[in-house]
């Protein structure tokens, strides 16, 4: 077993920020700080889009800050560097094109081949390991809304959906051709069972010997242990290996506000030890069919992390075994993806990418979600803290 025999440590720092410069450092440290501040994250939303509509000069002010923090570039060209960094500290990319929520068929056909052009960049290099896109990316929401709900589509709607199914497929042969691993990222609830339709009808097509297309799995719904369990009896029966990304999940205050006004159980899980209690289980039941299934864990969170690399120790599965991954967001949880990384397991890092004006809804979310985090941020705050001292002792 070629596994690593360094001690697992989610406290170096050092190997942690080996690949960030001081000046790196000291910009994540104020905007860290800055996103603590929970006024400037509401406020700033509203305030951003409007100088951008308006065309205010703040472009260049969110590229330099938040932008260079959190993605890669507008191009993939512009993520290169990115790309050499992570892969200098072991860690892989996947390279994510964060266009979303738009209408318009030209779009979509547009964003379709820039998911392409992503697996082409990937083939045959080692620091791409993996893909992703979101169905909503290439669909129009409306409409997944309408074929989740069960709705009669109109003749127009189902030749919108044709090609919205033309362009997955597209993208998932190509992944197929290439041998290139491609995610298909969860969204919400009131349009995921067409999302989890497409995604196993690509499996059933294209992960016969490998595993290809992978499904998302949001462990913070409380029915997706199930749905995680009766998709690998699917696979088993019908012969091909599952696919899964496994995450908490990033909808929680859409998803209850919309239960209550709709009038229907929430789908979200009570609490969150609930969650993390379904997370560590979906992780215990990849790992116990790790022939069949390949997953990616996709979390923050240090315990989880802990919890799989000692399973996969404890089972005796290969640290590199290309069935499992860790994964993170570029800008956070350092420690735990190049810690990872140095004990010699699979981590590859999400980078989004796209036109400033089209991923601010990321950034957004990115920032929202840090201050919802209970302790995210002050434990993003000090381990940076921790490394500057570090380095600053070692100079003197």
């Amino acid at each position: 077993m070629n596994n690593s025999t360094k001690t697992l440590s989610f406290e170096n720092t050092e190997i942690a920020f080996r690949h960030s410069s001081n000046a790196d450092l000291n910009r994540a440290f104020w905007l860290f700080k800055v996103i603590n501040v929970n006024f400037l994250v509401k406020i700033g939303p509203p305030v951003t889009n409007f100088a951008v509509k308006i065309g205010l000069p703040i472009k260049g002010l969110i590229k330099a800050t938040i932008f260079k923090h959190f993605c890669g570039g507008e191009t993939i060209r512009e993520c290169e560097h990115t790309i050499r960094s992570l892969h200098k500290g072991g860690v892989g990319t996947i390279l994510d094109y964060s266009i979303e929520g738009e209408d318009d068929e030209e779009v979509f056909d547009s964003t379709s081949i820039e998911i392409i052009r992503t697996i082409k960049r990937a083939v045959k290099d080692k620091s791409i390991p993996i893909t992703v896109f979101k169905i909503t990316g290439v669909a129009r929401f409306s409409l997944l809304e309408k074929l989740d709900a069960g709705a009669t589509l109109s003749l127009s709607e189902k030749e919108e959906w044709q090609k919205v199914q033309a362009r997955v497929l597209s993208i998932c042969e190509r992944a197929y051709e290439t041998g290139v691993p491609v995610m298909i990222d969860a969204e919400e609830s009131w349009i995921q069972e067409t999302i989890d339709g497409l995604a196993l009808d690509m499996m059933r097509q294209f992960n016969k010997d490998k595993a290809i297309v992978y499904n998302t799995y949001q462990l913070y719904r409380h029915d997706k242990l199930e749905s995680l369990k009766n998709d690998y009896e699917t696979a088993v029966k019908e012969g091909f290996i599952l696919g899964a990304k496994l995450v908490r999940g990033a909808y929680m205050e859409k998803e209850r506000k919309r239960a209550i006004e709709k009038g229907y159980t929430s789908p979200i899980q009570p609490d969150k030890q609930a969650t993390d209690k379904d997370y560590d289980a979906a992780i215990d039941f990849c790992t116990s069919h790790i022939d069949k299934i390949a997953f990616v864990a996709g979390t923050h969170n240090e315990e989880s992390c802990r919890l799989l690399a000692d399973l996969m120790d404890k089972k005796q599965i290969n640290h590199k075994n290309p069935h499992v991954y860790f994964s993170q967001l570029l800008g956070m949880s350092d420690n735990l993806s190049f810690n990872l990384a140095d004990a010699q397991y699979n981590v590859a890092k999400y980078v989004p990418y796209g036109p400033i004006k089209a991923v601010l809804p990321y950034l957004f979310r990115r920032a929202q979600e840090n201050t919802a985090i209970a302790g995210q941020m002050s434990r993003e705050l000090s381990l940076i803290s921790k490394e500057v001292r570090r380095r600053r002792s070692e100079k003197s």
